[in-house]
């Protein structure tokens, strides 16, 4: 498949480039892409919360009040969780929320992420982005002239390049990331994805492995 290449004002250049069909014409595996969302996003989470329990909690271990005659339920510490101050019953602990998935399933995800794309007719190849300075207003009418200001749009650099990205990083609905930093959460979550030329050539080199 073919797609036209623009530039930085959101014309054709008069150059195509063919979109390779084992990246971005497969049969998508929505599955696949699932497992993939769901490691991402469980890798989100740092796993570090924890409450005390009865056991942990600072104060005095004597008994509390004797053990018959008060009329009211018998108890032996002041750090039981049913007192104020006391422990927590089944708090949370810290926990791990590593998921495995292997290359070739991930590989498969991206793939799917992309072609779904494709097929949506949500993906522009443009020429290689470079600006003078940050300037987020430079990175606002690029948006626009491809007609996506107001879409949540993902921009993919073949290399880092600050300026670029400065430009964006002001802009809630837009994000700039490298070849090396894509990954299908961000694929799927963006309404629109953007390809520089070299970013395309790299993205296809590593999904055809």
């Amino acid at each position: 498949m073919k797609v036209a290449v623009l530039d930085i004002n959101g014309k054709e250049t008069g150059r195509k480039v063919e979109l390779s069909d084992d990246v971005f014409a497969i049969e998508p595996n929505e599955h696949a892409i699932y497992l993939d969302v769901k490691q991402y996003l469980a890798h989100q989470r740092k796993g570090t919360h924890k409450a005390k329990e009865r056991a942990e909690i600072a104060g005095s271990t004597r008994k509390i009040k004797k053990q018959k005659g008060t009329g009211t339920a018998r108890a032996g510490s002041i750090k039981s969780p049913i007192f104020r101050g006391g422990g927590r019953i089944f708090g949370p602990r810290p926990k791990d929320y590593t998921q495995k998935l292997n290359k070739n399933m991930k590989r498969l995800a991206r793939k799917s992420a992309l072609s779904l794309k494709s097929k949506d007719k949500s993906l522009v190849v443009v020429e290689d982005l470079n600006f003078d300075a940050p300037k987020t207003k430079d990175f606002v009418n690029f948006l626009s002239s491809l007609g996506i200001e107001n879409k949540k749009s993902l921009i993919v650099l073949g290399d880092t390049n600050n300026n670029v990205y400065l430009s964006s990083r002001n802009l809630e609905r837009s994000e700039v990331v490298t070849g090396s930093e894509l990954n299908t959460y961000k694929i799927v979550n963006a309404t629109s994805l953007v390809l520089t030329e070299s970013a395309l050539e790299g993205i296809e080199s590593n999904l055809k492995k």
